[in-house]
């Protein structure tokens, strides 16, 4: 909308709430947490410190990254509308620390791949992970030994009267 006399066009913006990080992963159409690497880089040092300022996450990606503090101030605050991270206010500087861990971002990014390279298909994925990629003997021996940890874990559930559900079956 224009008004009389300015030569500046006013533009009305509506500001959508942030949902709660929680509602983020556990709606699955929405996707759950997705960060670009220089975002992920961020969250890993506040994972590390459990909090920290720009100027913190500035110095430990400096000599790796070479980016300027204005671009991890953009990048926190682009974390923080995601519901990724929040702050607190120490005089004049901004104390970030993040709401999410690294496991539920992990597993939320690997749901989402699997989901779109591999049609949801675990088999398809392991699979292209161990033909497209060099793997060691020992990776392989312990791999087996989470499979087979796996497959106790779902027998004793079994056990205990629920039955697993089979590779692409759902619940009724």
């Amino acid at each position: 909308m224009n008004y009389r006399g300015s030569t500046i066009a006013v533009v009305e913006v509506e500001i959508m709430p942030i949902k709660p990080v929680e509602e983020q992963l556990d709606n699955e159409s929405e996707g759950g947490v997705r960060l670009g690497k220089l975002q992920l880089a961020i969250m890993r040092v506040l994972w590390r410190n459990g909090e920290a300022t720009v100027a913190d996450v500035h110095e430990d990606l400096e000599a790796e990254r070479g980016l300027a503090p204005t671009t991890i101030a953009t990048m926190l605050v682009k974390l923080e509308r995601k519901g990724a991270v929040t702050h607190r206010t120490e005089g004049r500087r901004f104390i970030y620390r993040p709401l999410v861990n690294e496991q539920q971002v992990r597993r939320s990014m690997v749901d989402e791949l699997t989901s779109q390279l591999f049609q949801g298909d675990v088999t398809a994925l392991v699979n292209h992970l161990l033909s497209e990629h060099s793997i060691e003997s020992r990776e392989l021996a312990d791999l087996r030994s989470l499979i087979t940890e796996r497959e106790r874990e779902l027998r004793a559930g079994t056990a205990a009267g629920a039955r697993p559900a089979a590779p692409g079956e759902e619940e009724r």
